[in-house]
């Protein structure tokens, strides 16, 4: 079954060690985000977001009714004492602990320590979206957070979208022991799981060893993008980082990361903007978030070129 083969290949990619009873297949990230907002009776309480942090999860908590809490992320991560001075009795901390969306940063051991310290001695739950942390392209990735001490407070959500293709409509929640029963009452009356034939492809791509096969390569693929685009970006745009499975291009202020992207996207590019992904506008960092996963060798002068053009003009 699905949630066997999840639960084996989550040993092996992200050290957990849970039982098949723990997995809830889903139709994705958003599905899995609603199944434990729901069962953790999120409305009305106060939740940690990272700062900046994914517009989807942070519109998801929104939605939902939560009071959010913006904690700053740094380059080790959330900055969990901030978290704890702006709002100690939060209920829940919705983290990308992997790979930080977007900065790609990962939590370091201290903070992990301390964040599930927190959730520990708060009474309090951990929501991993587990955000690019199998697409590591610089070294092996960390183990997740529902790994070992302190996963009896993590919910960790993962999905195949990126992995393989967000046209399958899959992903997976592993609860706790002390939460799964009314995560699968929940997903059992309010979101079953996506079709049979979807969940039998899946399995048998994961039984036969091709899922990890097609990571290497995708692994691959993706570090040569990466300095093919850091290389031509970098002339272009001074400072560029790269982030994940991308670039980030920081912009100078008065620039309008917002306008920019209005204009490339009218060029047939499509950047995202930095600023989009902070709750507190006011505040944020200015620049552009460039995708290397679907990078051509034979585009990407003209399209760095035209890129750069925008950004002088603002």
């Amino acid at each position: 079954m699905l949630r066997a083969q999840i639960a084996s290949h989550l040993a092996i990619s992200r050290q957990m060690r849970c039982h098949p009873d723990q997995i809830i297949v889903t139709g994705g990230y958003r599905q899995g985000l609603l199944l434990a907002l729901t069962a953790l009776r999120a409305h009305g309480r106060k939740a940690w977001i990272e700062e900046p942090g994914y517009p989807l999860g942070r519109r998801g908590l929104e939605l939902i009714g939560a009071a959010l809490e913006p904690v700053a992320v740094d380059a080790e991560g959330l900055r969990v004492e901030d978290g704890i001075a702006r709002a100690p009795d939060a209920m829940l901390a919705l983290v990308t602990p992997g790979q930080h969306a977007p900065l790609g940063v990962t939590l370091s051991r201290a903070r992990r320590h301390a964040l599930l310290d927190w959730a520990a001695s708060s009474d309090a739950w951990i929501i991993e979206d587990d955000y690019l942390g199998e697409l590591q392209l610089d070294g092996r990735a960390a183990p997740a957070l529902a790994s070992g001490a302190g996963a009896e407070r993590v919910v960790h959500i993962g999905s195949f979208s990126k992995t393989l293709s967000p046209a399958l409509g899959l992903g997976f929640v592993v609860a706790p022991r002390s939460l799964a029963e009314r995560l699968v009452e929940v997903a059992a009356v309010l979101a079953p799981a996506p079709n049979r034939t979807t969940q039998l492809a899946v399995t048998e791509f994961l039984s036969n060893g091709h899922f990890l096969r097609h990571l290497r390569q995708m692994k691959a693929l993706y570090i040569e993008r990466r300095n093919l685009a850091l290389m031509h970006v970098s002339r272009l745009l001074p400072g560029t980082l790269t982030a994940g499975l991308g670039l980030i291009a920081p912009l100078q202020q008065p620039a309008d990361d917002m306008a920019v992207v209005r204009i490339a996207r009218a060029h047939g590019l499509a950047p995202s903007a930095l600023s989009a992904w902070h709750l507190r506008r006011a505040h944020a960092q200015r620049g552009l978030l460039l995708s290397v996963t679907n990078l051509h060798r034979d585009n990407i002068n003209t399209a760095c070129a035209t890129l750069a053009r925008i950004v002088a003009s603002h």
